[in-house]
């Protein structure tokens, strides 16, 4: 006689052990996922308050020319870029506290040493374009020297590396993106006009202006530093007429008229500017993937307008208002853009930017 067997299945609830896992994971997921967004981080994210920064100072400057222009766009566009600023400083910061390693690696990279320069660049030009703060307050002296600072030692650290450092020759060195320390001395050198700082402002200007020429000879003799350039980071060729651009407004503000030397700056670089608009195969490789070097699209053609805007009050004729309407705009629709863009694509932008660190080009040993 056979008795018939029973399956017996036995039920774990494995439901508390499972949340204290999740929990654990996590827990544990949190500093992997900050840690991941900061190894991405590099200085060259501050592209994006660069612009910010330098279209709210074009807005600050036509709600005063135009007052049927609406001044909250003005509002809005400060108080983001600041927003923008304060949180990229913040998470740079801790990158320098965490990972310490790679700031030193991007501070001898030839490329990513140039964007250390655009943190001040962007506080500087923040400062210029706030709505509150007057040039002559001692606050306003106060944070331009907290800004100030930092240009003029990274100043004393590159353009020396230039002249006395064996393999760092700006022969060897010089690539586009060596004119953002130009942009960051000029910018200042503007900001010290500003509160009246007449003999500090030549010195940034001259200072910045002297080394622009050299770089600008260099690399018009398309010298080896160039042709190590990536091509993803060709954006960064809009620089060519941010420099003489900002030099125009500098000069603009130490002399107080848009006079002649200013007038034969913004002629440069609405000329070099024309040079490039007319060689979109130079730019077509490079706008096939978003990156966030697209971002320096937007800033110099802001500089660019507010040199239009300058010109138009000065000259107050028909084919001023007309360049001063066609930059502007210009201006405000790449702004527009790129920030769509950047939304679009918002889950590439902190990936791990290879290009920058993956180039073949000279570095210290």
């Amino acid at each position: 006689m056979e008795i018939p067997s029973q399956e017996i299945h036995i039920m774990i609830d494995n439901t508390i052990s499972r949340r204290k896992e999740r929990k654990t994971n996590l827990a544990d997921a949190e500093p992997i996922v900050l840690m991941s967004v900061l190894s991405s981080l590099h200085a060259g994210y501050f592209r994006i308050s660069l612009s910010l920064c330098s279209q709210a100072l074009l807005w600050k400057i036509m709600v005063h020319l135009h007052s049927e222009l609406p001044s909250m766009a003005y509002y809005l566009l400060w108080y983001l870029a600041l927003a923008t600023q304060v949180s990229l400083c913040f998470l740079y910061a801790f990158k320098c506290i965490f990972l310490f390693d790679m700031v030193k690696e991007e501070f001898s990279h030839y490329i990513g040493v140039n964007y250390l320069y655009a943190p001040s660049i962007s506080c500087l030009l923040l400062l210029q374009a706030a709505p509150m703060i007057e040039p002559h307050s001692v606050l306003y002296q106060t944070l331009f020297w907290i800004f100030a600072v930092p240009v003029l030692t990274l100043d004393t650290k590159l353009y020396g590396q230039w002249f006395t450092t064996e393999k760092r020759f700006l022969s060897i060195m010089a690539n586009p993106a060596s004119q953002v320390s130009v942009i960051a001395n000029l910018v200042a050198a503007r900001g010290a006009a500003e509160m009246g700082w007449k003999e500090c402002a030549l010195c940034l200007f001259s200072l910045g202006m002297v080394h622009y020429l050299v770089i600008f000879v260099t690399l018009y003799q398309r010298l080896p530093g160039g042709n190590n350039f990536p091509t993803t980071l060709r954006p960064v060729f809009f620089l060519f007429f941010a420099a003489p651009a900002t030099a125009s407004l500098a000069w603009n503000s130490i002399c107080g008229n848009f006079d002649t030397i200013a007038k034969m700056l913004f002629f440069l670089s609405l000329f070099i500017f024309i040079s490039l608009v007319c060689r979109p195969n130079l730019l077509k490789k490079s706008i096939k993937r978003f990156n966030v070097a697209w971002w320096a699209y937007s800033f110099p053609i802001t500089f660019l307008a507010l040199n239009s805007v300058q010109y138009a009050q000065e000259v107050k004729d028909h084919v001023a208002s007309v360049l001063m309407f066609i930059f502007s705009s210009m201006s405000v629709l790449i702004f527009i853009s790129v920030m769509l863009l950047t939304a679009a694509n918002s889950k590439r932008l902190l990936r791990r930017d290879h290009v920058l660190w993956s180039s073949t080009g000279p570095k210290d040993k």
